[in-house]
């Protein structure tokens, strides 16, 4: 098991070697901190942040693409890992995000899975507004800079130690967000295939998530030393001349968008407000590090932004999430029939009268389905073709079938759930549990509406979205345990 963690390790290495450029290049190159400080401060801080809030942006990502094999799980991280190396040599400080998220369509075309296109939408969508945001930041951050220098009137050596210290804890909150959002990229594949049980350390718990992220976190901090430096001069030079003030607003601009699409904290604050909130979503620190810096080469004259640097590192952006797709699809293969390594569990389909009974209660229309009573599919892409032949083709339609489709077979035998230990499961759960032992499923959605009939605990409420999230997490888990 722990063998295939390497590719995840391998990613973490590279992301560390690239995205501390992120973080810290502006301050290295502008000779405000020093290399090893910075490389210090920038692995404790982001092995915290991705232990402590790590697990954000991870669901959107595990919903674009259900890596259900440990196997696939690791060709999915060494492609986006081998991609960004390769960008890395080049010098081009590229997307973690958007390597892993080639990487798992790679994934889903090999296993003829289906990609969520509203989770891809949502990512893509950040791959845009990302930059411009961390743009629409650092402007009026570095012009309120300027006006607080003058009116303060703060002396060329009081204003140096300031923006030292600013970029210092720039720098330390740029590496907390990013270990937030980024770890999501490194190990979040592993999250639904690892089977690690919680540990307690000092008292404290640590979740099998959080052990993995624990360790991606660890191979981030050695990238950071072994590698960053290179790309860190890049970012620091290679885009625009940057004064020790702009290093640090451009350096605060890009850790602020980091941080908002990956705290929950602030996405339910925002929801509880009744206020848009941001997609948590692991975004790219390397957009957001750019734009930050063009949104303040834009305030002083367009000309003298090194444009080409720009066209070579957003070109680097296109490229690398098709450079990972193609990686990940043919290791697959090869892994597959070279080495007979089981790369995705096989999920097939099939309409049976209790999940005609469950779409009907949804609300489509089931006559239409007939024809596809009892026949089974060998994977989603071919059943959604079938589908889409009978259906009018829309998402409202089309998920309440797949989902009641899905076969996904549930035995609750006395030994599994002997051998099942999750300190997130209360005791009213596991009476639950036990109840329905001896019992099959052939639908994930069996299972859950005969746990929610045994107990309130299993049970999805509108006011409580932290024990939804414990709950989805508990039901991944049992999934595992119990699958025949």
């Amino acid at each position: 098991m722990f063998g295939f963690f390497s590719s995840g390790l391998f990613l973490g290495w590279s992301l560390g070697a690239n995205d501390a450029s992120n973080v810290f290049g502006t301050a290295v190159a502008s000779r405000m901190i020093r290399f090893r400080t910075a490389a210090i401060y920038c692995s404790v801080f982001v092995i915290l942040g991705a232990v402590i809030s790590g697990a954000g942006a991870s669901h959107t990502l595990g919903k674009l693409g259900d890596v259900n094999a440990v196997a696939g799980a690791f060709i999915v991280a060494f492609a986006a890992a081998m991609s960004v190396y390769l960008m890395t040599l080049a010098r081009f400080p590229v997307s973690t995000s958007q390597a892993i998220v080639g990487a798992i369509i790679g994934w889903n075309m090999f296993s003829g899975s289906l990609t969520d296109m509203s989770s891809l939408t949502k990512i893509i969508s950040t791959w845009v507004f990302c930059p411009l945001l961390a743009a629409g930041i650092s402007m009026p951050m570095y012009l309120m800079t300027g006006v607080v220098v003058r009116k303060f009137g703060i002396h060329m050596f009081k204003l140096d130690a300031i923006t030292r210290w600013s970029l210092l804890g720039a720098g330390i909150f740029g590496s907390y967000s990013l270990g937030a959002n980024n770890i999501a990229n490194v190990m979040g594949v592993f999250v639904p295939v690892a089977d690690l049980s919680d540990i307690s350390v000092l008292g404290i718990t640590f979740s099998g998530a959080q052990q993995l992220f624990l360790l991606g976190g660890i191979a981030i901090a050695v990238g950071v030393f072994t590698f960053s430096k290179r790309v860190m001069l890049t970012v620091g030079k290679g885009i625009f001349d940057l004064s020790p003030v702009m290093a640090a607003v451009v350096v605060w601009s890009h850790s602020i968008v980091l941080f908002l699409f990956s705290s929950v904290a602030l996405e339910s604050w925002l929801k509880s407000h009744g206020l848009p909130q941001f997609p948590l979503v692991p975004v790219s620190s390397s957009q957001a590090i750019v734009g930050a810096v063009i949104g303040i080469g834009l305030l002083k004259g367009s000309k003298s932004i090194r444009w080409k640097t720009v066209v070579g590192i957003t070109s680097g952006w296109v490229t690398t999430p098709i450079i990972a797709a193609l990686i990940s699809l043919l290791s697959l293969f090869f892994l597959q029939n070279v080495f007979q390594q089981d790369t995705f569990r096989k999920v097939e389909y099939m309409l049976d009268h209790d999940a005609i009974t469950r779409i009907k209660a949804s609300g489509v229309p089931t006559q239409s389905l007939k024809p596809l009573l009892l026949k089974q599919f060998p994977n989603a892409v071919v059943f959604k073709k079938e589908v889409e032949k009978l259906l009018p083709e829309n998402e409202q339609t089309l998920h309440p079938v797949m989902e009641a489709a899905e076969i996904d077979n549930l035995e609750i035998s006395v030994e599994a759930l002997s051998k099942f230990n999750s300190k997130s499961m209360g005791r009213a759960q596991r009476k639950a549990l036990e109840h329905l032992s001896g019992r099959m499923f052939s639908h994930r959605w069996q299972l859950d509406r005969a746990l929610a009939e045994q107990s309130r605990e299993f049970q999805y409420t509108m006011k409580d979205s932290n024990h939804n999230e414990r709950l989805s997490a508990l039901l991944k888990s049992l999934y595992n345990q119990f699958r025949q």
